[in-house]
């Protein structure tokens, strides 16, 4: 790809990801080209249907998030990195307005999607949960789809309540983990 497509690209995908969390991800197609400072058919050219867009933007969100257990793993006690992470999944959930209609509305854009969140984001809360119960910091027989989905739960049913009522919802969950920690391996 070309220099200047893939900064457009990137201009688009960043875009879409602003106005999506703003307005959800039935926006206006124009206001994501003007947000990224393109024109439509460049829009276009790359994304040929909104759902192309929207899945491009979910899979680009998922990888990020995902990537940054590592790095937190790396910085911070296990516990720390297990809360952090945790917090990051947590907002990435609350702030995809649509996610759930999109990934049961038939398109085969989307088709792929459930497989792709789990494939990276499990490894990624496995390594850390598994570090956390090595240090003693949780209990030991937590499964990481398990807590995922919790979390995911906890997002869909807290509706309007907001961010913050959500991560306090899983700071409650962290708690709970913490209930049975064996001593340090």
């Amino acid at each position: 790809m070309r220099a200047d497509a893939r900064r457009n690209e990137e201009a688009l995908l960043e875009a879409a990801k602003i106005v999506f969390a703003r307005s959800g991800v039935d926006a206006p197609i124009r206001e994501i080209a003007k947000q990224a400072g393109v024109g439509l058919g460049t829009l276009y050219r790359r994304f040929p249907t909104r759902a192309d867009l929207v899945a491009a933007v979910f899979r680009r969100e998922v990888d990020a998030c995902a990537d940054a257990a590592g790095p937190l793993a790396a910085e911070r006690s296990p516990m720390e990195a297990l809360a952090a992470w945790l917090m990051l999944y947590t907002r990435f959930l609350a702030t995809k307005q649509g996610l759930a209609a999109a990934l049961h509305s038939g398109d085969p854009a989307f088709a792929t999607l459930p497989d792709h969140f789990r494939s990276r984001f499990e490894p990624a809360l496995s390594m850390l949960l598994n570090a956390a119960a090595d240090a003693g910091d949780i209990r030991d027989d937590v499964a990481a789809y398990d807590l995922l989905r919790a979390i995911g739960n906890l997002a869909v049913a807290s509706g309007d309540d907001g961010v913050a009522h959500i991560e306090q919802m899983v700071m409650l969950l962290l708690d709970g983990l913490r209930y049975g920690a064996a001593t340090p391996k």
